[in-house]
């Protein structure tokens, strides 16, 4: 009798611990699944690259991740079915059918707040750390597993394709630019440092996506010497200009019959000892070097780089008509801001943009809207207008005159001066941020 009661005894303690140990394997698996999909990519790689065994364990299992999380649900639900399965069995042998109610209440409560809540809010907390300690272990578990998963991964395709829904043969997991753009979004902060870095990301993202016709100086706005002017004349405009390379034209402004680098000429000028008399300016000159506006930044960028990183290159449309110039330093200022600005230009107002007592802007038409996204963090549209008047032509449809009041993206647009045809200068209301 006694005997029978030991040994009764001893078999409940062994169901106990048994449940005890498979939740505890429950909250392994729940907690490795979470950690390993939250923990941070760039971070594991990097320290992969360090040499850090650990991370290129993450690394690899984030690589394959549906057969990571194929082994973490199958180990987990096997667990909970275990201790699920154990407890009713006991608690049956106790309260007899009613302990069948008892198991379900007592299991939902102890699977759901420590296997499954407690390690996941931990595991979601601290993701890179716990991913770092238990790389080992889950990629253990992952290959003992995995002919399980492997079935198990068949019979999904296979019911998945009987409903037509396709799946790719080899699942890897990757960073795209959403999720970078995304990532560069949540970098945020209110320091003015804060706000330009995130400005000078987003740029180096833009600059496969930005063409040049968005950055050049337009033909209206490009400095030109006439190359038939007397030598003196030219380098007196070419060094009055402020810009490293102006072109020279012969007749019409389209036509550039070469592009003058500032200090060539300066260069010159010295070694005639500070005369410019007799000196063939054109003979100086490099060819004009004409690009499309389709062309991207980054391409242009490369092309720079393969010229020296030095010179003007001449922006023409579909057609071969002039349309502006760009330069390395308009690709540069899309990265890090306006080269040529003072210091505090991170934090200060751009050129053209003065802000009114009631938190309104008076733009200038000119300015540019990539410009103004990047300095007041705005989210006007650039695809189809490169400067502010230029979107409200666009949006409109018409040319507006003076006073009118338009309002779309979520901003307010008063139209404040106009000249001719051409809209100079704009009010722009922000939304409030509640609105936005």
């Amino acid at each position: 009798m006694i005997r029978d009661t030991l040994a009764h005894i001893g078999g409940i303690w062994v169901s106990l611990l048994t449940i005890l140990f498979q939740l505890m394997a429950s909250a392994f698996f729940a907690g490795a699944e979470t950690a390993l999909t939250a923990a941070s990519r760039p971070r594991m790689h990097q320290m992969a690259q360090d040499g850090d065994r650990r991370a290129a364990i993450v690394k690899r299992l984030q690589e394959q991740r549906e057969r990571m999380i194929g082994a973490m649900l199958l180990g987990n639900n096997l667990a909970n079915i275990g201790a699920s399965a154990i407890a009713t069995a006991l608690l049956i042998g106790v309260f007899g059918e009613a302990g069948v109610a008892y198991a379900t209440i007592v299991m939902t409560v102890l699977v759901l707040v420590f296997a499954e809540v407690m390690p996941k809010t931990y595991a979601i907390n601290h993701a890179d750390k716990l991913a770092l300690r238990l790389a080992r272990p889950t990629l253990f578990v992952v290959t003992v597993l995995n002919p399980l998963v492997s079935a198990v991964r068949m019979v999904v395709r296979f019911t998945l394709n009987l409903f037509g829904a396709k799946l790719p043969d080899d699942y890897r997991i990757g960073t795209t630019d959403e999720e970078l753009r995304g990532v560069i979004d949540l970098h945020a902060g209110p320091e003015p440092e804060i706000r330009h870095e995130r400005a000078m990301l987003r740029g180096v993202m833009d600059l496969g996506e930005v063409t040049v016709a968005k950055v050049m100086t337009h033909r209206r706005n490009l400095v030109a010497v006439d190359a038939d002017e007397p030598a003196k004349a030219i380098v007196d405009q070419v060094l009055g200009s402020g810009h490293t390379h102006v072109p020279l034209t012969r007749g019409a402004q389209d036509n550039i019959v070469g592009v003058i680098a500032t200090a060539a000429l300066v260069r010159e000028v010295v070694a005639r000892g500070g005369s410019a008399e007799g000196l063939d300016v054109p003979a100086l000159a490099d060819k004009p070097w004409y690009v499309p506006e389709s062309t991207t930044l980054l391409d242009q960028l490369q092309s720079f780089r393969h010229r020296g990183g030095a010179g003007l290159a001449l922006v023409v449309d579909e057609y071969g008509a002039l349309m502006g110039a760009v330069t390395l330093q308009d690709i540069l200022a899309e990265i890090v801001g306006d080269m040529g600005a003072p210091p505090t230009a991170a934090v200060s107002p751009l050129q053209g943009v003065r802000k009114q007592g009631d938190g309104s802007y008076a733009v200038d038409g000119t300015v540019a809207i990539r410009d103004l996204n990047r300095e007041f963090d705005w989210g006007l549209p650039d695809q189809d207008a490169a400067t502010i008047a230029g979107l409200v032509l666009h949006e409109t449809r018409m040319i507006p005159s003076v006073g009118q009041v338009f309002q779309f993206h979520g901003f307010r647009f008063e139209i404040m001066r106009r000249q001719r045809n051409q809209v100079t200068q704009i009010r722009v209301i922000p939304p409030k941020p509640e609105e936005e």
